[in-house]
C-alpha cells in the first residue's frame, strides 16, 4: 500500500464495522484511521482508488448505505460502526461474524469462523496456492445459514439480505481473488496484503455487471447445496 499507508491496529476510541475491507482501509489510513466522520462522497472516491470501483458502482454502494442509515449521501458523514446496524447492511449468518444476538461487537472478526471458511477452500491458483471458489462460498454460506438458524432464536432472513450476503461474499473471489493467504490478512488482521491489486483491472473498473453473475452463482449454489 506504500509507505504512507502502513497498517495500524485501531485504538480504543476508533470506530470499526462489520465490513473487513472498510476496516482495512481505515487501518491503513486510506479512510480516516479513527473510522469517524467519513463522508459518503469520500467513501465513493476511496473505493474507486483502492478497489477500482467504477464511478457508478462507487456511487451506488455508499448511496445505498446512506439510505439505510437515513442520511444524505451528499452532505452527511458516518462512523464505520454505523454500518453494523442490524438488519440494515449487517445481517445474520455472516461468514466472518457470529450473529449480533450472539456477538454484540460486530467490529471484530470471529476467528474460528474465519479459519473454518478459509480451510474450506478447494481451489488452487496458477501457482498452486489454495484459493476459495464460488462453489466453496455457496457451501459455507449454506452451512452458516443453517447454523445461525439453529443457534440464534432471533434469527431473521429475507430475500434482500440473502442477496446482499451473496453479493458481499462473492467479493472474496471476484475482487480479492480468493487466495487463502491473502484473505487471511484481510479477514483476520483486516489489512490489505502486501502487493495486492484488485482482480478487476479494466479501465472502466469494477461494475455492478461485474459482480452480479458471481453473486447469483453463489446464491443459486446455496439453494442447490440445501437441496442435497
Amino acid at each position: 500500500m506504500g509507505s504512507g499507508h502502513s497498517s495500524l491496529r485501531p485504538g480504543g476510541g476508533d470506530s470499526r464495522s462489520a465490513r473487513p475491507a472498510l476496516n482495512a482501509l481505515a487501518n491503513h489510513g486510506i479512510l480516516p484511521r479513527s473510522g469517524r466522520n467519513i463522508s459518503f462522497k469520500e467513501l465513493s472516491v476511496v473505493c474507486g482508488t483502492a478497489f477500482n470501483f467504477a464511478p457508478t458502482f462507487g456511487f451506488v454502494v455508499p448511496n445505498f448505505s446512506a439510505k439505510i442509515l437515513k442520511k444524505s449521501y451528499w452532505s452527511d458523514t458516518f462512523d464505520l460502526a454505523d454500518l453494523s446496524l442490524h438488519n440494515g447492511i449487517e445481517h445474520d449468518a455472516s461468514l466472518t461474524r457470529l450473529d449480533t444476538a450472539l456477538q454484540s461487537d460486530q467490529s471484530k472478526p470471529h476467528l474460528d469462523l474465519v479459519q473454518e471458511l478459509l480451510s474450506s477452500a478447494t481451489g488452487k491458483d496458477a501457482d498452486g496456492n489454495p484459493k476459495l471458489t464460488l462453489e466453496d462460498l455457496s457451501r459455507f454460506t449454506a452451512k452458516r445459514r443453517a447454523d445461525s438458524q439453529a443457534s440464534n432464536p432471533g434469527y431473521t432472513t429475507s430475500l434482500f439480505h440473502r442477496s446482499l450476503g451473496s453479493t458481499n461474499t462473492s467479493f472474496l473471489v471476484t475482487l480479492f481473488g480468493g487466495r487463502v493467504d491473502q484473505l487471511q490478512e484481510l479477514l483476520v488482521n483486516e489489512r490489505i496484503p502486501d502487493g495486492w491489486e484488485p482482480v478487476v483491472r479494466e479501465r472502466m473498473g469494477f461494475t455492478i455487471s461485474s459482480i452480479a453473475p458471481s453473486a447469483f452463482k453463489v446464491e443459486l449454489g446455496v439453494k442447490d447445496t440445501k437441496a442435497l
